[in-house]
């Protein structure tokens, strides 16, 4: 089956190969959530149980990308400044923040996508 790759890089692809990937890719997610609601049985049950997984997965690495607090534990095994025992924590802990800049704006674009700014409120004066 290498016939298909020797012709791709012979000749390349059609001019407009890149829009209709990205059109059939966006026409793809109405596909699926069409599927979920007309399938029965027990079909319905595991296309629902395999989309639970993949959105479950999603929600771990978009909890995990998210700017957040995370505490760990210092490495440093002599710190600078010295200070005896009774006065230290159990647990010496760093403060350290975490962001993934790609899933935050998608995560954003996707948020701000159908937000309507709304006029503030101002109380009156009596």
């Amino acid at each position: 089956n290498e016939h298909i790759e020797l012709h791709r890089k012979r000749h390349g692809r059609q001019l407009n190969y890149e829009e209709k990937k990205r059109k059939k890719e966006a026409r793809e997610v109405h596909k699926r959530s069409e599927y979920a609601r007309k399938a029965l049985g027990l079909k319905g049950k595991m296309f629902a149980k395999k989309r639970h997984a993949e959105k479950a997965l999603l929600k771990k690495t978009i909890a995990m990308h998210e700017e957040k607090e995370q505490k760990h534990k210092a490495d440093d095994g002599a710190p600078q400044n010295a200070v005896p025992a009774y006065l230290l924590e159990r647990d010496q802990v760093d403060r350290a923040k975490v962001l993934s800049n790609t899933i935050k704006q998608k995560r954003k674009e996707k948020a701000g996508k159908w937000e309507v700014p709304l006029p503030k409120v101002r109380p009156v004066a009596e």
